[in-house]
């Protein structure tokens, strides 16, 4: 259900530094490795760029000067590929991760989280407060 109602502005909230004492937590992670591909094409097109995949349509003739003319060369696919690994020698980034995820630092009254359930993390660029990463991990 918490992925389901869950929104950035949502997160953001949950995460601004209002919200947020510094707390030290013992945090216990399993170990995992997440890897997929994603193809982009059918997303891109309804994004409002079909014609950069259409021979005839896509105009690439600022990156294609060897080319005759700039509409002879499309994009076949676009995929984005992503890879998180958590282990011994990235849990401390993990830590801070994960007790910003779900705010459960703030709400436990003890220093201990247990990751023995599935969950959603999030991997954030703390300076922008840019969403890196995000991912469930279902089989702990």
């Amino acid at each position: 259900q918490l992925e389901k109602e869950l929104t950035y502005e949502k997160l953001m909230g949950w995460i601004s530094p209002e919200m947020m004492n510094s707390t030290e937590v013992k945090l216990y992670l399993p170990r995992f490795k997440l890897d997929e591909d994603y193809k982009l094409k059918p997303v891109l097109s309804s994004m409002g760029m079909p014609d950069a995949f259409e021979l005839g349509k896509a105009d690439f003739s600022g990156i294609s000067s060897g080319i005759s003319s700039g509409n002879e060369l499309v994009l076949s696919e676009v995929v984005h590929k992503s890879f998180v690994e958590v282990n011994e020698e990235g849990t401390e980034a993990a830590a801070a991760t994960a007790m910003l995820m779900c705010g459960c630092a703030l709400i436990m009254s003890t220093s201990e989280f247990i990751a023995d359930h599935p969950f959603l993390f999030f991997i954030r660029h703390n300076k922008t407060s840019s969403i890196l990463f995000c991912g469930r991990f279902c089989c702990p």
